[in-house]
C-alpha cells in the first residue's frame, strides 16, 4: 500500500487539512486519516482536487486545432467547419490517430482531467473499408490512454447515414460509416479492449439523430442495455430545423419517443433544447455534455443553463474538438455564457453559493455519472485521481476553501497546476507529464507529415 498526504483537500464532505491517503494496489483509496504527515510519506502541497471527468473528446481533432479560423467567401457554420474536418481524417492511419490522441490526453491530465470519455467515430481505413480488426482504431485510443496514464471510458460510435430518414452517407463520412452488423463485431472488440485496461470503461453512442433511424436506434439500445449511451443531439439549428421538417418533431422529443431517456443517458450539447425538452431531460435524469469552448468556436449558440440547473438538471463538461484544453476555461466560459444570456453574475450556482465550487462539483459527479465511473472525489472507494494547485502564486493570495476554486476558475491561475496524480501514480510533475517529450516529439512529426503534405 502506498501513502500521500495533502495539506489542503476538497473531499465530499469540504474542505479538509491534513489527511494521509492509504492507496490499494488497484489505485483507489481505501483509508483517510486525519493528522500531521506521517514520516516517510510524500507531501502533496497546495490544494488538492479530485480530477474531472472530460465526459466528450474527438482525440484526433486536436491535430486540426486553429486551422480552420480563416472567414469563407460565404457564411461559416458548424458544416463549413465539418468540410475542413472531412478533409484532415482523411489522411490518418492508424499510428498518426495515436500519436495524436496521446498528445490530447498528455493535455488533458496536465489541465487537470483524470478521466476522458472517447466519442470515438473514426473506424475505417481510408478508402472506407474496415480494417482486418474493426476495432483497430479503438484500440489505439485505449493505447494512448494506456500510455499517458488517464482513465478512459470508450465509446466508440454507430454512424450510418448522412441525414434524417436514412440519407445515403457521403464520401466524406466513409471512415465512419458502419452498418448494426459491423458495429457489433467493431463494439466487441472495443469493450474487450477498453476492459483489458485497468481504468477503462465502455460505453456506445449513436452519433446522432441524423446519423441513426429510429429503428436503428432502438435495434442498438437492445444489443446494448448496459452502460453509458452518448448522443450528438439540437447542436444546430438546422439540425432542429430538419428534424421538424421530417418527422414533425424537435430532436430531443423524437428521442424521448423512440427510448426510455435514463440516468445512462449523456446529452451531448442539447443546445437548442426548447422548455419542454429541458424539463424532460431533467426529469430523466440524463446528463447534458458541455463543451463551451467548442460550442463557442463553432458559433452553435447558447444552452439555457439557467432554467435546466433550476429544474435540477445535471451536466458535465467535455473538451470536444480539442481546440483548446482547459479544465478551467471550460468551466469559466461555461458560467460566464449563462451571464450573457441571463444577463446576471454567478448564474449557475444557488444564492449565497460559491460559483467555482458550484460547478467543480456538478461536473465531477454528472462527467463521473455519464462515463460509468462509480464513485468520485477524495473519500474511500474511489480511485486515487488528484489534481494539485500551487497555492503559492498571487493568484491565491489570502484565499481559503471555496476562494481557492474561484480564484482557479475565474481568477489568473492558468499554470496552478503543479502535479497530476491517476490511480495515485503521479502522472504530472511541475505542470508537465512526465512522457510530454517523447509523445510531443511523435505527435509533431505527424502533423508536420500531415498538414504539411
Amino acid at each position: 500500500m502506498d501513502k500521500l498526504h495533502l495539506d489542503k483537500a476538497l473531499t465530499p464532505a469540504g474542505w479538509r487539512d491534513d489527511l494521509t491517503l492509504t492507496i490499494a494496489s488497484d489505485g483507489r483509496i481505501s483509508a483517510i486519516a486525519q493528522g500531521p504527515a506521517p514520516s516517510g510519506v510524500a507531501r502533496l502541497k497546495g490544494a488538492t482536487l479530485p480530477g474531472l471527468p472530460n465526459l466528450h473528446s474527438h482525440a484526433f481533432q486536436r491535430g486540426m486545432a486553429g486551422l480552420t479560423e480563416v472567414a469563407g467567401t460565404g457564411d461559416d457554420s458548424f458544416w463549413t467547419w465539418r468540410d475542413w474536418m472531412y478533409r484532415f481524417v482523411g489522411a490518418l492511419d492508424p499510428d498518426d490517430v495515436e500519436a495524436i490522441a496521446a498528445l490530447a490526453y498528455v493535455e488533458m491530465v496536465e489541465a487537470g482531467y483524470t478521466t476522458v470519455g472517447e466519442f470515438h467515430y473514426l473506424h475505417n481505413d481510408k478508402d472506407g473499408r474496415a480494417y482486418a480488426d474493426p476495432a483497430e482504431l479503438s484500440r489505439r485510443h485505449v493505447a494512448a490512454a494506456g500510455e499517458t496514464g488517464i482513465a478512459i471510458t470508450l465509446l466508440p460510435v454507430f454512424y450510418a447515414h448522412a441525414g434524417f430518414g436514412g440519407t445515403p452517407p457521403s464520401e466524406g463520412q466513409r471512415r465512419f460509416i458502419t452498418g448494426l452488423d459491423g458495429f457489433a463485431r467493431l463494439a466487441e472488440g472495443a469493450s474487450v479492449a477498453a476492459k483489458a485496461y485497468a481504468r477503462g470503461h465502455f460505453g456506445i453512442a449513436p452519433h446522432s439523430l441524423r446519423a441513426v433511424t429510429e429503428d436503428e436506434l432502438t435495434r442498438l439500445i437492445g444489443l446494448f442495455p448496459e452502460g453509458p449511451v452518448h448522443i450528438h443531439v439540437s447542436e444546430q439549428v438546422k439540425e432542429v430545423e430538419d428534424c421538424l421538417a421530417f418527422h414533425g418533431r424537435r430532436p430531443i422529443e423524437l428521442l424521448g419517443e423512440t427510448v426510455a431517456l435514463s440516468e445512462r443517458w449523456c446529452l451531448i450539447h442539447a443546445t437548442h433544447a426548447d422548455a419542454g425538452e429541458r424539463a424532460a431531460m431533467a426529469k430523466a435524469g440524463v446528463v447534458v455534455g458541455l463543451c463551451p469552448i467548442t460550442e463557442a468556436n463553432l458559433g452553435d449558440g447558447l444552452f439555457d443553463g439557467v432554467d435546466f440547473v433550476g429544474q435540477g438538471g445535471r451536466f458535465g463538461i467535455g473538451t470536444d474538438s480539442n481546440v483548446a484544453i482547459s479544465a478551467l476555461a471550460e468551466l469559466a466560459m461555461l458560467e460566464y455564457a449563462q451571464r450573457f444570456g441571463s444577463r446576471r453574475r454567478n448564474a449557475l450556482a444557488p444564492r449565497g453559493a460559491s460559483t467555482g465550487r458550484t460547478l467543480f462539483d456538478a461536473c465531477l459527479a454528472g462527467g463521473g455519472q455519464a462515463l460509468g465511473l462509480g464513485p468520485q472525489g477524495i473519500s474511500v472507494g474511489a480511485p486515487a485521481d488528484l489534481v494539485v494547485l500551487d497555492t503559492g502564486g498571487i493568484a491565491f493570495a489570502a484565499r481559503t476553501g471555496d476562494a481557492i476554486l474561484d480564484s482557479w476558475v475565474f481568477g489568473p491561475s492558468r499554470d496552478a497546476i503543479s502535479e497530476v496524480y491517476v490511480s495515485g501514480r503521479r502522472v504530472v510533475d511541475g505542470g508537465r507529464h512526465v512522457k510530454r517529450p517523447a509523445i510531443e516529439a511523435r505527435a509533431r512529426k505527424v502533423l508536420e507529415r500531415v498538414i504539411g503534405a
